[in-house]
């Protein structure tokens, strides 16, 4: 074991401080750019405080084929774009950007669903106030589903992490690249193991703080 420390420790540290880079990083993006998104996609659905049906059908077929497409194909695909835009098309940088367009939809989706569980009268409550749509987005809607979108992070955040491992493939760093350049060319098999482990316990973290974060912002656990 020391031996396997010794050799590999400070590998290991660097793969995964770049894997929870990625996903930080990739997680912050695809929600700034996918909470409005979703948000959207809700409010435009017919019935909606700001009805518009073409729009919402149009966003929500883009969302869709969006999500349709394979990580891995998606990654390859835009491997020119992600070169224009990082400069390159390996490295942790590079691989942030498939990761956001990825997950972006996805972030939407979960959105959405998130707030379709407001309770609609709470809505109707808030427009009777003379609240314009801006106010009940920000102080009804978004505020009333903040446990649903928390609980909806940590899959956003687990199902990024588990992305970053596949970038792996294109060299982007992080433990999904040790995995696969040591633990499936090299066939060096205590590799392979420790990247797994590490990988579950930043799934287990993940999980746990946000468990914690819905439970402390869930009204009904306050008393």
């Amino acid at each position: 074991m020391e031996a396997f420390i010794d050799q590999y420790g400070a590998l290991l540290i660097k793969a995964t401080w770049e894997t929870i880079y990625m996903t930080v990083v990739s997680t912050f993006f695809s929600y700034l750019l996918g909470v409005p998104l979703g948000v959207a996609l809700s409010v435009t659905k017919k019935g909606g405080i700001a009805s518009s049906p073409t729009f919402n059908y149009a966003a929500g077929w883009v969302v869709n084929i969006l999500r349709s497409v394979p990580f891995v194909i998606l990654m390859v695909f835009i491997v020119p774009f992600t070169r224009l835009i990082a400069g390159t098309s390996i490295g942790p940088n590079a691989a942030n950007i498939p990761l956001i367009i990825a997950a972006t939809p996805f972030v939407a989706r979960i959105v959405e669903q998130s707030i379709e569980e407001v309770d609609r009268g709470l809505v109707e409550a808030a427009k009777c106030m003379g609240a314009s749509n801006f106010q009940i987005i920000t102080k009804v809607m978004l505020v009333e589903s903040k446990p649903s979108l928390i609980r909806g992070l940590s899959i956003s955040s687990i199902t990024i992490l588990s992305y970053t491992a596949i970038t792996g493939i294109i060299g982007a760093g992080g433990l999904g690249n040790i995995a696969i350049t040591y633990g499936y060319q090299r066939y060096i098999e205590s590799m392979r193991y420790s990247t797994v482990i590490l990988l579950i316990i930043l799934v287990v973290l993940i999980q746990l703080l946000c468990n914690i974060w819905a439970f402390k912002a869930d009204k009904r656990n306050r008393n």
